[in-house]
């Protein structure tokens, strides 16, 4: 399924649960706002539609937040640890962790400078750690560790076992994939 009809397919699925016609969202560092008459999902930091795979997610969030989101319930998960993800690790890694890995391995303490600029926070565990707030109720943790005589640096990503009540597996990964993106 392309992104063109799985953006289809998420805006009938929200039109069924009759949201109101103007909502909003923070996504990371944006606010969206969503009108569901037009089916349009806008940035208000840039003032632009919000790119497919974006609207995607936010639309699949909107959806499971009228439905009722879950809390977070502060277990962290690693990818391979969330049920149904065979045959996605591969695709997730080359996303997600090899580019924080080859952004962040030699100083893996820059990644304190996202601080500033997303709803994040310093976190415990790995070398260095950091929790996001991807979409409110929705917290990504990211460890990092420096090299050593014995292993090169790494990463991975931590999410809250509540995440599976409110993403599928792709959407998962695709949002890892943006939250890489914008470290």
């Amino acid at each position: 399924m392309g992104y063109e009809t799985a953006f289809k397919k998420a805006w009938e699925e929200l039109s069924k649960l009759k949201p109101a016609k103007n909502l909003s969202v923070k996504f990371l560092a944006d606010e969206y706002s969503i009108d569901t008459g037009e089916e349009k999902i806008l940035s208000l930091s840039c003032n632009v539609p919000a790119k497919e795979t974006a609207g995607i997610l936010i639309l699949h969030y909107l959806a499971q937040r009228i439905k009722g989101l879950p809390g977070p319930v502060w277990e962290w998960l690693t990818f391979r640890e969330l049920s149904g993800v065979e045959g996605y690790y591969d695709a997730f890694r080359k996303r997600c962790i090899v580019p924080i890995v080859r952004k962040y391995g030699k100083n893996p303490d820059a990644v304190k400078a996202v601080l500033g600029r997303l709803p994040a926070r310093p976190a415990d565990g790995g070398d260095v750690a950091i929790q996001i707030e991807a979409f409110a109720g929705v917290p990504v943790l990211i460890k990092l560790w420096k090299a050593d005589s014995e292993f090169g640096p790494d990463a991975n990503m931590y999410f809250d076992a509540s995440i599976k009540n409110i993403f599928c597996i792709e959407d998962i990964i695709v949002l890892a994939g943006i939250v890489a993106a914008g470290l």
